[in-house]
């Protein structure tokens, strides 16, 4: 169920922040569309490889599970932390992306 929950979690997040990130980083970096979509492309790949990486590395530290109980409230812990982590990421991909075209122009 972990897993699954996760790896919903973790696909649609990545699709909509690509879609929208790419917007963003048109917008700071106008005219050079290619160049953009790579950006964006490596942010969804660090993404991807981040989150899939704490999702996979979560399963080795679970105690045995007793009771729906105790596997509600382990899925819960461990899906909130995946989004805290993802807001963390993204506000900082954001404060770097925007500082480093800021020194470009």
């Amino acid at each position: 169920m972990y897993l699954t929950i996760t790896a919903l979690l973790i696909i649609k997040v990545g699709q909509r922040c690509y879609q929208h990130g790419n917007t963003f980083v048109m917008h700071l970096v106008p005219g050079d569309k290619d160049f953009c979509l790579r950006i964006n492309n490596i942010l969804l790949i660090g993404y991807y490889l981040i989150n899939i990486g704490y999702a996979v590395i979560t399963l080795s530290g679970w105690s045995t599970i007793n009771s729906i109980e105790q596997m509600i409230e382990s899925i819960s812990n461990r899906t909130a932390t995946i989004i805290c982590i993802l807001a963390v990421l993204h506000y900082f991909n954001l404060f770097w992306i925007t500082k480093f075209i800021k020194n470009i122009k």
